[in-house]
């Protein structure tokens, strides 16, 4: 695939192991963001975790000693898309949890791939491999037996929740997000192009959210939404967002989110320990069609 510094040797392996984080980090969203949106709104909700990972990246930023010079501040639009489409993700993914259960909209996610190896096609010119193509097969195939809960009637019918056609537009801002990284990247630091996207989402984000977020009654909120806060700042936000850039600018952007993959498994793990159930056997075979695809890409040649 041409246009991303991939090549074999550390960078690859590195960019590897950043996605293998991004997932288990990105899972614990979808099952704090259910226990806390019937609590708060998803925009201001959005808007909040924004504002702490800008705080937290800063001071990543600080201790890093990486210094933000002019020439990164060139084009501040870039990072208005880069955040409007993150952040976009992030208020669709709460609005959806309203309704839909967290293992069904995580395998929603796992159609980023297909749709991220698209789009890096259309950027960046990024032409995906057979076995790619195949895993990406098998894995929207997973995604779909998840989604409609190994439900073959539910399947042709196409009985999907409205939780989920909202979660669905999410993942499409996501998966567009993955190759404008490297599409509008113009040698900014990490750390630094990962700053000016969060700043760009807090922009975009509270245009939206401005009135919701002043009719919130912020210290009536319960434990469990502070709770998640915390979390999806620092962990799916400030974390997240630098693992994702710095991986996207050594792999392709299929294979960057073919990572997602895992998130079906990882939700289902913690709903599991959470005491929430575990998902029917037959759901399973989902699960394990999506593991099946992410190991045909980790056994590709990078």
């Amino acid at each position: 695939m041409a246009g991303v510094n991939e090549g074999p040797g550390k960078g690859a392996l590195s960019g590897h192991a950043a996605m293998f984080l991004f997932a288990a980090l990105i899972a614990g969203a979808f099952s704090f963001g259910k226990r806390a949106t019937p609590y708060i709104d998803p925009g201001a909700l959005t808007a909040l975790r924004f504002v702490l990972a800008a705080c937290v990246m800063s001071a990543a930023v600080a201790v890093a000693g990486v210094k933000i010079k002019r020439i990164h501040t060139q084009a501040p639009w870039r990072y208005l898309i880069l955040g409007g489409l993150m952040g976009g993700y992030f208020v669709l993914m709460f609005e959806a949890l309203k309704t839909a259960q967290p293992v069904s909209t995580s395998a929603i996610f796992t159609l980023i791939p297909a749709m991220s190896t698209l789009f890096g096609w259309a950027l960046m010119r990024q032409r995906p491999s057979p076995s790619m193509l195949v895993a990406l097969a098998i894995g929207a195939v997973g995604a779909l037996w998840v989604i409609f809960r190994a439900d073959l009637s539910a399947l042709l019918a196409f009985d999907v929740g409205a939780g989920e056609k909202i979660f669905f537009v999410g993942c499409v801002c996501h998966a567009l997000y993955t190759p404008m990284v490297p599409r509008l990247n113009r040698g900014e630091p990490v750390l630094v192009y990962a700053l000016g996207s969060i700043i760009g989402a807090i922009v975009v984000i509270g245009i939206y959210a401005m009135r919701p977020a002043l009719a919130t009654d912020w210290t009536a909120l319960p434990g469990i939404v502070w709770v998640t806060v915390v979390y999806l700042a620092i962990f799916t936000t400030a974390t997240t967002f630098a693992l994702l850039q710095f991986a996207a600018l050594r792999l392709p952007s299929g294979k960057v989110m073919a990572y997602g993959y895992l998130t079906p498994a990882f939700v289902a793990l913690y709903e599991g320990l959470l005491g929430q159930g575990w998902p029917a056997p037959t759901v399973w075979i989902g699960v394990l069609l999506i593991l099946s695809a992410l190991l045909i890409l980790l056994l590709e040649r990078d």
